[in-house]
């Protein structure tokens, strides 16, 4: 029985899986949208929203905290300038998951990792396919 054990250990040393934490919490400051299986992001999303919400107080003991998570300077500078003033009226609830479906490969459950408030990604392609489209029409006019 399972009473009271808490997290997951996604087949992996605890030091394998603490690094694939920061690097998966990394690339969610960097593009502020990842890919990666469900589990893995379930796991990731108490992680990093716990960065998010030490980050909102921009000290330098809040930074030395997270920098020992986030080795990357320019994920780290960008969550303290960008990420923790975006978040400081919200009492949590920093990042949303999507369930995308099963890899074809190994039929693992997907999903999407993003910050709230997140630029929409796909508006902005389809409004630069548009604007490609109305350039192309003209020049064919």
């Amino acid at each position: 029985m399972r009473h009271r054990v808490k997290g997951r250990k996604l087949g992996r040393t605890t030091a394998h899986r603490v690094a694939t934490l920061r690097n998966l919490s990394t690339a969610l400051f960097t593009h502020e949208r990842i890919t990666t299986t469900l589990m893995k992001a379930k796991e990731m999303r108490p992680f990093a929203e716990k960065l998010i919400t030490v980050s909102r107080r921009d000290t330098l003991h809040a930074r030395r905290n997270v920098a020992r998570d986030i080795r990357d300077k320019a994920a780290l500078k960008k969550l303290f300038e960008t990420l923790g003033p975006r978040y400081v009226d919200r009492p949590g609830g920093y990042i949303r998951l999507y369930h995308l479906g099963y890899r074809p490969g190994d039929t693992a459950d997907m999903a999407m990792v993003e910050l709230v408030d997140a630029a929409p990604v796909e508006l902005a392609g389809k409004a630069e396919e548009k604007a490609d489209d109305k350039k192309t029409t003209e020049a064919q006019s």
